[in-house]
């Protein structure tokens, strides 16, 4: 399953929080997914067939709830015609608070992943696992940062790099003792070095082999990296998974880090690799031209009322009122708007700096 970009991921959380807010005294909530390519005709068909058999319903007030709540749905869904390329999700249901009054309301939705469930379900809560299931779907990918001395292994989850496991050799260093042979030396060093790959190849084969990563990212400083590639200790299924390998010029988290900002084109449809590239474009010209962005409150929505702004950068940490309040300037004008999340450095750089800004179309001053 594809992953969210982030406004995609905040919208349909936002969606969900609507929808979660409500409730209902009995099972009269009506909740459809319609898959992609279904025939929106057969799906009307049903609902009416639904209204039929709810007259049988005992309790007056939920029979009435449950067939007017059918009856904006068929209503609503005749006005849509067809089923959007991703499938829908369609929701109605009597939301008033007070018992006995009627606000029978009707939302809907085209996912931003291709939905393959069928399902009609009336219940006392809106069914919304299968939209929830969206937002855990993030691609996975692993990372190896190694030499012949050190190694750091971690994964890629959506934005975040997660440490794992890191191991260490006992590779002497590449000068002998004195007294040693030079050959004694080189053939003890190439068996410690041996060991290290071999030991960094079972720890890849246990966190990668059976799990779910989309691919595996190899870097590191020299030519150890390659070595270990074509050493024969990693597993056939493993050495599949390997995408990328990449010369840094460091090992530990800096060389996680490094080999993240390598990978740009193996991660090009990522999120991760967009956000931190217009994050970057943010600060470095904050840096050097900083007539051509803004940040903080303010100043942003100063630039954004004059239609100056071509990239609006909202943090994820932002309530959805602000969010919606800057979405709605931004339509105006036809300024890109971007969510953008705290798991990077650039993201929390512009939480702390405020959690708006801008690029500029031109300079203010």
């Amino acid at each position: 399953m594809a992953s969210l970009s982030e406004n995609q991921r905040y919208h349909l959380k936002k969606f969900i929080k609507e929808l979660e807010s409500h409730s209902a005294r009995h099972t009269e909530f009506v909740t459809v997914y319609v898959p992609s390519g279904y025939d929106l005709s057969k799906i009307i068909q049903h609902l009416v067939q639904e209204q039929g058999t709810a007259t049988n319903i005992k309790s007056s007030q939920t029979r009435n709830n449950v067939i007017d709540a059918l009856e904006r749905m068929i209503q609503h869904l005749k006005l849509i015609q067809r089923t959007p390329p991703n499938g829908l999700a369609v929701f109605a249901g009597n939301v008033a608070s007070a018992e006995g009054k009627s606000d029978v309301r009707v939302w809907s939705l085209e996912p931003p992943i291709p939905i393959s469930t069928r399902m009609y379900r009336c219940d006392k809560n809106f069914q919304l696992d299968l939209l929830r299931d969206m937002l855990e779907s993030k691609e996975v990918y692993g990372m190896i940062v190694m030499d012949n001395r050190d190694a750091s292994i971690a994964v890629l989850k959506g934005k975040s790099i997660v440490p794992l496991v890191s191991a260490h050799s006992h590779v002497p260093g590449k000068f002998r003792a004195g007294g040693q042979s030079a050959l004694r030396f080189a053939r003890n060093r190439e068996i410690a070095v041996n060991e290290h790959f071999k030991k960094v190849a079972d720890i890849v084969k246990d966190q990668f082999l059976n799990s779910n990563v989309k691919g595996i990212l190899l870097g590191g400083p020299g030519p150890s990296k390659y070595r270990f590639f074509e050493s024969g200790h990693i597993t056939g299924d493993v050495k599949k998974k390997i995408i990328a390998i990449k010369d840094l010029s460091y090992t530990g988290d800096f060389g996680l880090e490094e080999l993240l900002e390598k990978c740009q084109d193996e991660l090009a449809k990522e999120g991760v690799i967009e956000e931190k590239r217009l994050m970057r474009n943010f600060l470095t010209l904050l840096a050097t031209k900083p007539e051509l962005v803004v940040y903080g409150e303010r100043n942003t929505l100063n630039a954004l009322e004059l239609g100056a702004v071509s990239d609006l950068l909202l943090s994820e940490v932002l309530d959805d009122k602000k969010v919606d309040e800057f979405e709605e300037i931004a339509k105006r004008f036809s300024s890109q708007v971007h969510i953008i999340s705290t798991e990077t450095r650039e993201g929390a750089q512009l939480r702390d700096v405020g959690k708006i800004g801008a690029i500029l179309r031109y300079p203010l001053r």
